[in-house]
């Protein structure tokens, strides 16, 4: 059913677009089309048809998906709905070629309509959801058949080969329990793989002190997690007096993972008697129902995050223009999932802007030729408008202070506040910044280099910045009670 990885991942540029263009006509003439309610209303509406994609420069036809279009509106009532495929026998009889209806047939005549129904069921029946964490919008339910849960279980073991994780390594799951693309992930990667890992729930479930507890027990070689809470638990197992020589690896997911995020994890890892400790990025997102990884480099090194072309086809977009932009340039990152089932998507445009984009040719780390992302990815959530004066508004890329905040080594957490002046919804603007800082360090002196380099970076400086106990900051955070810290708060009153 699905193409051997090691196939894949050693073909020549051309070969991989004469696979993806192949996959990608038999998706849309035999699923998309005839079984997605709404990808048959927009190609209608456009007058598009399958057969029209006639290249992959072709695949630009097709009118991107947004973010809004999974909410129920009057134009789509049925929301994250209509994007589920729902096969019936009249289309299938439609669309389907004769070598796709024939095996149905003989299973009828074998096993009666019964039977076809629960042949059909198996590949397109709903059984798992994940969501959308809602941080900066309604959440959105995202559906998997049986199919798509293989896709997810292939998409793991390919994950645990690009990290280089053999058989008899362990593996702690840091991720928090919930219906949230990284922990499942985690889960169907060792299923598929066959290694043994031990999925804690993250803070939530067993809380710091059990964790610890079972990575020091399990001895794993392979650490998964949100980067806080797996730099949050490393700051406490070292200040504990733990040995973690037994890691090697430690995989960050759910988050952008920042060269500062990662000097700081492999300085306490030293410290505990590791050595060589690689730290490794993930990029995933809901919609996609997948993640892609880092291969194995130094942790100063980043060789982008390997995709599956099988599997999907991206795209990194002009966002003003919606125009391709050329190899190795930024732009907007755009999704195409070429063989999907219950939830699929087509030209999904993701809001995460990529700077250096997508890259072909042998990976110079793995030797791998599938396309690679860049692992400079920043959520444009992050992206705030904000009225410092009378004068007008100004865009400011909070981003920017997540990756300057996370590499002070001053600093042990921090927390971003945007609140409005005596929260009164119509004065200016606040930014206010929450650290806590390292012991022996002079908070005088760490305030003032904080304001020059947030000075610097972003021309704006915080109104104020709260010096706090690590205690008060963890529970600001929600360190062990979020699916994800609270590291950027939009606390303004609404109009």
């Amino acid at each position: 059913m699905f193409t051997a990885w090691r196939t894949v991942g050693l073909l020549s540029v051309q070969e991989l677009r004469r696979l993806q263009f192949a996959r990608l006509r038999r998706f849309l003439e035999e699923q998309v089309y005839p079984f997605s309610a709404f990808y048959r209303r927009l190609f209608d509406s456009h007058r598009l048809r399958p057969q029209h994609i006639q290249s992959l420069d072709d695949l630009r036809r097709i009118p991107f998906t947004q973010k809004s279009d999974f909410l129920p509106s009057d134009v789509n009532p049925e929301g994250y709905r209509s994007f589920v495929l729902q096969p019936s026998p009249e289309n299938i009889r439609r669309h389907w070629p004769r070598s796709r209806q024939l095996p149905l047939l003989l299973r009828s005549w074998l096993f009666g309509k019964e039977g076809v129904r629960a042949r059909l069921r198996e590949e397109y029946q709903p059984i798992f959801m994940t969501a959308t964490t809602g941080r900066s919008a309604e959440p959105v339910t995202f559906l998997y058949s049986k199919h798509d849960l293989g896709r997810l279980e292939v998409a793991g073991e390919r994950l645990l080969e690009i990290f280089g994780v053999r058989f008899d390594d362990r593996v702690v799951n840091l991720f928090p329990y919930a219906p949230h693309l990284a922990f499942w992930q985690s889960v169907m990667a060792g299923f598929s793989k066959g290694v043994l890992v031990l999925s804690t729930g993250g803070g939530k479930v067993m809380g710091t002190p059990g964790n610890i507890r079972s990575i020091l027990r399990m001895k794993p070689s392979l650490l998964l997690g949100v980067p806080g809470y797996v730099y949050h638990l490393l700051r406490t197992a070292y200040e504990e007096g733990h040995d973690f020589s037994f890691v090697k690896r430690v995989v960050l997911g759910a988050e952008k993972v920042t060269p500062g995020m990662k000097e700081k994890m492999v300085e306490l890892l030293t410290r505990m008697g590791a050595e060589d400790v690689c730290i490794l990025g993930t990029y995933g997102f809901t919609e996609a129902r997948m993640a892609w990884g880092e291969c194995v480099t130094d942790w100063r090194v980043s060789s982008g995050y390997h995709t599956y072309p099988d599997l999907e086809i991206f795209e990194v977009i002009d966002p003003g223009t919606g125009e391709p932009v050329g190899e190795g340039e930024g732009g907007e990152i755009v999704y195409t999932c070429l063989d999907s089932r219950a939830s699929c998507v087509l030209r999904y445009r993701t809001g995460d802007q990529v700077k250096g984009g997508l890259r072909t040719g042998p990976c110079p780390h793995c030797g791998l030729t599938v396309p690679r992302l860049s692992s400079d990815i920043t959520r444009i959530s992050n992206v705030k408008e904000l009225n410092t004066t009378k004068i007008r508004g100004t865009l400011v890329n909070l981003n920017v202070f997540s990756e300057i905040l996370s590499e002070e080594k001053e600093i042990d957490e921090w927390q971003v506040e945007i609140h409005k002046r005596n929260n009164d919804p119509y004065e200016l603007d606040e930014l206010v910044l929450n650290i806590s800082v390292r012991d022996g360090m002079r908070t005088e002196m760490v305030e003032s280099q904080l304001r020059r380099r947030l000075q610097d970076a972003t021309e704006l400086t915080p109104n104020r910045i709260n010096v706090l106990p690590l205690h008060d900051m963890l529970l600001k955070l929600g360190m062990e009670t979020e699916l994800k810290e609270k590291r950027i708060l939009d606390l303004r009153p609404k109009n």
